[in-house]
C-alpha cells in the first residue's frame, strides 16, 4: 500500500491546500508516500514537505501586493516575460527573504512531482522536483500560465502550466501503485467550468504547437470529466477529497490579503475536521 497527496492548482486560490496542508503538519499526520501537484499546488506543496507549516501564508501576506513578485511591469522585462518576477520568486524568496528549508525537504523519503504540459506533444508529464536546485525550473514550468509565463524549456523540451493537459492527476497517482489516495481541490465541489474565450484565444496564439492547441480547446470538457470521476471513486471510498465550500472570488493572482487568510483559515478548519478520517484512509490496513 502506498499513500498519495494530489494537490490541484489555482496560482494564489491555491492558498486553500496551504492551509489543509498546514493542518495535516499540525496534527501530527504522516507525510505521504508520494506528493503530486499542479502550478501552485505543488510550488506551495514542497513547504509541507519541507515541514515548513504557515510558510506560504507568510509568503503571500508579505508580498501578493509588492510589484516585484507579481504585476503587469514584470513582463515588460526583456528578461523575466512573466506576470510573476521569476527571480524574485524562485530565488529571492526561497533562498534569502523567507527561507525554504532545502535539507527537510531533501530528507522527505517519498517522492514528489510536478505536473507540466509539454508544447510539442500537448500532453502531461511528471517530473520530479529537484531538492536542492535554484532555481527550480520543473516548479516554475508546472505554474507557466500560458500567456502569463514564458515558455520554460527544461532539455531543450517546451513546458507550460500542467494545469492545461491534466489538472487533477489523481489517476497518476493510481498508476504508480498508490492505493490510499487524498485529493485537495481548490474549486468548489459544484463547481462546472464553462468552455470559455481565455482557453480559445490560448490556442489561437500558440498556432506553432497543434498539438497544445486542441489541449486548450478540450480543456474545459476533459476538467469537467476528470472531477465527475473523481467523485464517484469518492463515493465508492476509493479516494478521499477535501475541497472547500467557498473560495470567496479568490482570483488566481487575487491581492486582497483578508480574502487570501480567509480562504487559508478554510483549509486550515478543513484540514483540522478531516485529519481523524486522513489518518485512518493512510494508516488502515
Amino acid at each position: 500500500m502506498k499513500t498519495a497527496l494530489v494537490l490541484e492548482g489555482g496560482a494564489l486560490r491555491t492558498i486553500y491546500s496551504s492551509g489543509v496542508c498546514d493542518a495535516f503538519l499540525d496534527g501530527g499526520l504522516p507525510l505521504p508516500d508520494y506528493t503530486l501537484g499542479v502550478s501552485a499546488g505543488i510550488a506551495y506543496g514542497v513547504s509541507y514537505l519541507s515541514r515548513q507549516s504557515r510558510r506560504n501564508l507568510q509568503l503571500i501576506c508579505r508580498y501578493a501586493g509588492d510589484k516585484r513578485y507579481m504585476g503587469w511591469r514584470n513582463m515588460a522585462n526583456p528578461r523575466n516575460r512573466s506576470y510573476f518576477g521569476l527571480k524574485f520568486a524562485y530565488e529571492t524568496i526561497p533562498n534569502e527573504l523567507i527561507p525554504f528549508d532545502y535539507d527537510a525537504f531533501a530528507a522527505y523519503p517519498g517522492r514528489a512531482e510536478a505536473v507540466v504540459t509539454n508544447l510539442i506533444t500537448g500532453e502531461a508529464e511528471y517530473l520530479p522536483v529537484p531538492r536542492r536546485d535554484s532555481p527550480n525550473l520543473p516548479l516554475e514550468a508546472t505554474c507557466a500560465i500560458p500567456l502569463m509565463f514564458p515558455v520554460i524549456r527544461i532539455g531543450g523540451q517546451p513546458y507550460l502550466d500542467g494545469g492545461c493537459a491534466d489538472a487533477i492527476p489523481w489517476r497518476r497517482a493510481f498508476r504508480e501503485g498508490c492505493s490510499r489516495v487524498v485529493v485537495v481541490l481548490t474549486r468548489e465541489r459544484d463547481y462546472y467550468k464553462k468552455p470559455g474565450r481565455p482557453d480559445q484565444a490560448i490556442a489561437r496564439a500558440f498556432k506553432r504547437y497543434p498539438n497544445f492547441q486542441e489541449t486548450m480547446r478540450t480543456r474545459s470538457e476533459r476538467y469537467n470529466a476528470c472531477r465527475e470521476a473523481l467523485f464517484d471513486l469518492e463515493r465508492q471510498g476509493r479516494v478521499l477529497v477535501v475541497a472547500p465550500k467557498d473560495t470567496l472570488g479568490c482570483s488566481r493572482t487575487e491581492k486582497n490579503l483578508d480574502t487570501l487568510r480567509a480562504l487559508w483559515q478554510e483549509g486550515y478548519f478543513d484540514g483540522r475536521r478531516e485529519l481523524d478520517r486522513v489518518r485512518e484512509f493512510w494508516t488502515a490496513e
